[in-house]
């Protein structure tokens, strides 16, 4: 069991993270995550082509919102939660509780 890199928890920057959840699709990936904690990327990815969301969870990892933990074929992921929180308190829940779902 393994995880991709992650950044460091003080090189992510607010701009970063506003952007990639400027995005629909990653924040609804965002948004299905903070509703059900962990999730592998066949369930996120519904019918959209697999290339698109690639780069759609490339963007959240870099970003340092998404953690995926590598199990073999499988890739789970879950939001960095606590490391945002640290971060920036209070920003995940604000842009998520203020966003239709």
């Amino acid at each position: 069991m393994s995880y991709t890199d992650l950044p460091d928890l003080n090189s992510i920057d607010l701009i970063t993270i506003l952007r990639a959840l400027a995005d629909p699709i990653r924040l609804e990936i965002v948004q299905h995550l903070y509703v059900n904690g962990e999730a592998n990327c066949t369930a996120l990815i519904g019918s959209r082509p697999k290339s698109t969301m690639s780069h759609h969870f490339q963007v959240l990892r870099e970003s340092g919102i998404l953690r995926t933990q590598i199990q073999g074929v499988q890739h789970r992921n879950t939001l960095r939660l606590e490391d945002l929180e640290k971060r920036f308190p209070g920003l995940l829940q604000t842009i998520l509780s203020n966003t239709p779902s």
